[in-house]
C-alpha cells in the first residue's frame, strides 16, 4: 500500500505536469460547455422530453473518445518509451501496485474533470435566475444517477486506456489503439442492437447478450435512478480483467 500512494502522488504529479492533461481538459470543457448551451437553446424555444441534465450526459461518448486516450497514452507507452519502467520494475514494487496507481491517477482526473460540468448549471442558476426558475437544471436525481454512470462506466474505459498503453511503446499508437476500442465498445454496441437476429441456435441468445452490452440503456436507467446490479459487474470485472492483463503484458515485456 505505501508503494502504490507513493506512485499514485508521483502520477498525479505527472499528470498535472503535462501538456496532454490540459488540453484534455480545455477540449472537454469547450465542448460540454457548448453542448450544453445548445441543450439550455432547445430548451428555451421548445419543452425537452428528457431533464437537461439527462440530454447532457447522453453525449458523454463525444468527449470521452478524446479525453481517455489524452490521459492514458503516456501512463505506461511513455515510461517504456524513456526507459524508466524497467527501472522501476527493478525496485520492490509490484507491477499490480505500478497499473493500479496509472488507474488510479487517470481515473480521478477523469471524474474532476466531470464533476466540473456541475458549474454549467450552477453559473446558469447565478447569472440567468429566470431560465433556472423552473428547477429543472439542478434537479438532484438525474444528476446523481447520470455521474453515477459516469463513475462506474469510466472504470472500464480508463482501464482500456491503460491496457492499450502496456502493449506497446508508442504513445501515438497507444492512443490510437485506446480511441478505436472505445469506439467499437460503445458505438459498436449501439449499432448492432440495430441488426436483425435469426430466432433460432445460437445466435437466438445474441439480443440478450447486445442488449446486456449497450452502455447507452445504461445511462437511461442510471438516469432515472434505476440502479442495476449487471452494468456494475460488467464494468469492475471487464475493467479489472484489462487491469490485470496489462500487468501481465508488463511482465512478459519486463
Amino acid at each position: 500500500m505505501r508503494h502504490f500512494l507513493i506512485l499514485l502522488k508521483h502520477e498525479l504529479r505527472m499528470l498535472l505536469i503535462s501538456p496532454a492533461t490540459y488540453i484534455a481538459s480545455f477540449l472537454f470543457l469547450a465542448l460540454m460547455g457548448l453542448l450544453y448551451w445548445i441543450i439550455l437553446n432547445e430548451m428555451a424555444t421548445a419543452a425537452l422530453e428528457e431533464l437537461p441534465h439527462v440530454e447532457f450526459f447522453k453525449g458523454f461518448w463525444i468527449p470521452t473518445f478524446f479525453v481517455v486516450p489524452l490521459l492514458t497514452m503516456r501512463s505506461i507507452a511513455g515510461e517504456r518509451s524513456s526507459g524508466t519502467l524497467d527501472t522501476l520494475l527493478t525496485t520492490p514494487t509490484s507491477r499490480i501496485s505500478v497499473v493500479l496507481s496509472k488507474f488510479t491517477g487517470a481515473y480521478l482526473f477523469y471524474l474532476l474533470l466531470w464533476f466540473m460540468t456541475l458549474g454549467f448549471p450552477l453559473i446558469v442558476d447565478e447569472f440567468f435566475p429566470v431560465a433556472a426558475a423552473s428547477g429543472r437544471l439542478l434537479e438532484a436525481a438525474p444528476i446523481i444517477g447520470s455521474f453515477t454512470f459516469i463513475a462506474v462506466s469510466g472504470i472500464l474505459f480508463i482501464s482500456i486506456g491503460i491496457f492499450s498503453s502496456s502493449i506497446t511503446r508508442s504513445q501515438l499508437v497507444a492512443g490510437m489503439l485506446s480511441f478505436t476500442a472505445l469506439f467499437i465498445i460503445i458505438i459498436g454496441g449501439q449499432q448492432l442492437s440495430a441488426l436483425e437476429h435469426p430466432d433460432s441456435g445460437l445466435i437466438a441468445y445474441l439480443p440478450g447478450i447486445v442488449e446486456y452490452l449497450q452502455i447507452f440503456n445504461h445511462l437511461d436507467d442510471f438516469s432515472r435512478g434505476i440502479i442495476d446490479t449487471r452494468p456494475l459487474i460488467y464494468y469492475t470485472s471487464l475493467g479489472a480483467l484489462l487491469l490485470g492483463l496489462a500487468s501481465l503484458v508488463i511482465k512478459a515485456k519486463a
